[in-house]
């Protein structure tokens, strides 16, 4: 019973040490290209000087290579800024296989050293779920107090949030699209619309405010692109200009429904979180739905109350049962008896006992409940009262 199953353990934990490998994935592409661009650039820069040597004036020649070494310059800052984060990166990722390559060395699970790795991984769920609901100065200090730096992924869900408020508070795509471009390869790997929704709802901001030729223009400069595999939603856009903001038709009102920056905001967080191997839901709800997953039985959906016993946490509707309200029965080989009032098994030490109308409760209850009532026992179901002599005692084979 004691001995830990680090395969299921480690079965959870691929976003854990999946996030900072893509970040440096990301960030060594980024910087790549960067050097690449600017590289590239200079060339072409040296290429023209000699071929207008025989022409060009000194001043001309001493301000373009003026203009390379400052570029060159600016590129080297850059990259050094790029190595220091590549270099945090690397330490993020060693130090999350450290903490996971701790579990080949745990032999109990009642060492005291696994109980503090557990607490450890434990804090690392609560910060991922205050920083995904947005409370991020509580998991901040959760991190400072506890050394977790190395165990939070805080600049990314800091740039989730400040994305979100752009889209939901401001109403702006000017970043998203800013992250979109940085990111298109991956976008279009994903099969990912994104873009292309940031880049309509633009789009229909420009119609909501009648700049109808601007809004042409946009179109034909950003939705086009799109027509290979949009071009009905583009379409159903270009007839948008024939209808006002408060049109009562219902395919251009939910077009122009301010509901849809809410919908941006989702999406946005379902792609960056995909890209970045993150499950959509916190892991904090991953790890209870693992456990009442095994707890849920018929009784806990009845809609006979008399059915749930209360100390069941999935029968508890609302709170910890609305997470288990999507999970299958759990799958059961021998069967436990409940006692309704206590909510105790019923074994050989608190065996069953059965009342004269023919329901069953647990004799620790029955006993106390005798022994506060003058020797008598009420059934919660019928309210018919009973001397505890008159229960007889159950055998199950």
């Amino acid at each position: 019973m004691d001995k830990i199953n680090v395969e299921q353990m480690l079965a959870i934990e691929e976003p854990f040490m999946k996030v900072p490998l893509e970040q440096l994935k990301r960030a060594v592409r980024q910087s790549q290209k960067q050097a690449e661009r600017d590289t590239k650039d200079v060339s072409s820069t040296v290429s023209s000087l000699i071929k207008r040597s025989g022409s060009a004036e000194a001043g001309d020649i001493n301000g373009a290579l003026d203009g390379m070494i400052d570029r060159l310059k600016t590129l080297k800052r850059k990259l050094e800024v790029v190595k220091q984060e590549e270099a945090l990166l690397i330490q993020r990722s060693k130090q999350r296989a450290m903490q996971l390559n701790e579990l080949s060395t745990f032999t109990s699970s009642t060492q005291p050293e696994f109980e503090r790795w557990c607490r450890t991984r434990l804090d690392r769920v609560l910060i991922d779920y205050m920083l995904r609901s947005g409370h991020t100065s509580t998991a901040q200090q959760l991190i400072d107090s506890n050394g977790l730096e190395h165990f939070a992924d805080s600049s990314l869900f800091t740039l989730v949030m400040r994305i979100e408020r752009d889209l939901k508070e401001q109403h702006l795509c000017r970043s998203t699209l800013q992250w979109c471009a940085d990111n298109r390869s991956a976008l279009r790997k994903i099969d990912s619309s994104l873009e292309f929704e940031l880049r309509l709802q633009e789009y229909i901001e420009l119609i909501r405010a009648r700049n109808t030729a601007e809004a042409i223009v946009y179109a034909k400069k950003h939705l086009v692109a799109w027509s290979e595999t949009q071009m009905p939603r583009i379409q159903r856009a270009m007839t948008l200009l024939a209808f006002p903001p408060d049109t009562p038709c219902p395919p251009y009102r939910a077009m122009f429904d301010i509901g849809r920056w809410d919908t941006l905001a989702q999406e946005f967080r379902m792609v960056i979180f995909q890209l970045h191997h993150l499950p959509s839901q916190p892991l904090l709800h991953l790890l209870l739905q693992t456990g009442l997953s095994a707890l849920k039985t018929p009784a806990c959906i009845s809609d006979d109350d008399a059915e749930h016993n209360r100390n069941c946490p999935v029968c508890q509707r609302d709170t910890l049962g609305k997470l288990a309200q999507d999970l299958p029965l759990s799958h059961h080989v021998n069967s436990n008896l409940v006692c309704r009032i206590t909510g105790e098994n019923m074994n050989e030490d608190n065996p069953p006992m059965r009342l004269p109308n023919g329901y069953v409760y647990s004799f620790n209850s029955l006993n106390e409940m005798a022994a506060n009532n003058s020797g008598k026992v009420k059934c919660p179901r019928t309210s018919e009262t009973f001397g505890l002599a008159e229960c007889k005692k159950l055998f199950i084979s």
